[in-house]
């Protein structure tokens, strides 16, 4: 049963015994896909809040919305190994959780390792996708983009209070995000942050932040092209933050031509990645499954 907050919290086992957990947003629509939200690297199913109560409760077809908690995330359990911490291990740990749901396709929407982890369903379990959302995310991760997110964890500050959180997300990636207002700022702290006896923590394994150490982002990194190209008979929308450093114009110009029915948007004012209950995103998301809900029947 939904909370006040609007979802319910969903605790299950990982292949390998760990306790995981996401996030569930609205009822069991009948005849409408469930939605699969998959964050980013330090990123949680907190992340995904306000897109998943419109997508649950306020779009025009409302849709059952699932959001995850990797391992070493929010409230799923840290990792022992951190060499679990890849996105082949956190395919898996999707795919476990949605079987323990009864869930065998939907539609997904990842933001940045989210999307590269669809790229890995497809590959896995290709019958599960029935529409994909990549935010800021595709087969070709600009190496830029990479250094720049490992630059700042290795310096993460250790803000005392919730307003100095605030201002250092602002000081970190406000330049990337003109168009954001203090609400927005706000919002990402409280998802991505949590509250300790010394003061404002990120909310994930620091642990994670090594999994980066010793990668060469001097060299390109590897693409994920024919994970891509697998996924040609899927609808797909992808969305790119005006100043992304992480995908560039050039890849998603790349993309639609090796998938035709790709559609694209743009947002302006925002870097990696967009937040995506900001402006008509929501909306436009929401569109967008519909209309790939309706050509499948």
């Amino acid at each position: 049963m939904a909370s006040d907050q609007g979802f319910s919290d969903f605790f299950y086992a990982a292949p390998d015994g760990l306790k995981l957990h996401a996030r569930i947003y609205g009822e069991a629509n009948a005849g409408h896909w469930p939605v699969v939200c998959l964050p980013g690297l330090t990123r949680n199913a907190r992340d995904f809040h306000e897109l998943a109560l419109y997508l649950s409760s306020k779009a025009e077809h409302p849709r059952k919305v699932i959001a995850f908690d990797y391992r070493g995330r929010g409230l799923s359990d840290h990792d022992p190994d951190i060499g679990h911490y890849n996105v082949g291990v956190e395919a898996g740990d999707v795919l476990a959780g949605l079987s323990a749901l009864g869930i065998d396709q939907a539609a997904f929407i990842g933001t940045s390792r989210g999307g590269l982890i669809i790229h890995v369903l497809g590959a896995l379990k290709p019958t599960a996708l029935n529409a994909i959302v990549l935010n800021d995310i595709g087969p070709v991760i600009e190496a830029e983009g990479l250094a720049h997110i490992r630059s700042y964890l290795e310096r993460a500050p250790k803000p005392r209070t919730f307003a100095e959180a605030v201002a250092a997300q602002r000081r970190a990636h406000g330049a990337d995000f003109p168009s954001l207002a203090d609400a927005h700022w706000a919002r990402m702290v409280a998802a991505i942050f949590r509250e300790t006896e010394t003061g404002w923590a990120p909310d994930f394994d620091p642990a994670l932040v090594d999994t980066l150490a010793g990668a060469d982002f001097s060299k390109p990194l590897p693409d994920l092209w024919p994970q891509f190209e697998a996924l040609a008979a899927v609808p797909l929308l992808a969305i790119r933050g005006s100043n992304s450093k992480l995908l560039s114009a050039a890849t998603l110009d790349e993309m639609g031509k090796r998938h035709p029915g790709m559609e694209a948007i743009m947002v302006e004012g925002q870097g990696h990645a967009p937040f995506l209950e900001t402006g008509t995103l929501p909306h436009t998301i929401a569109a967008f499954l519909d209309r790939a809900d309706s050509k499948s029947r």
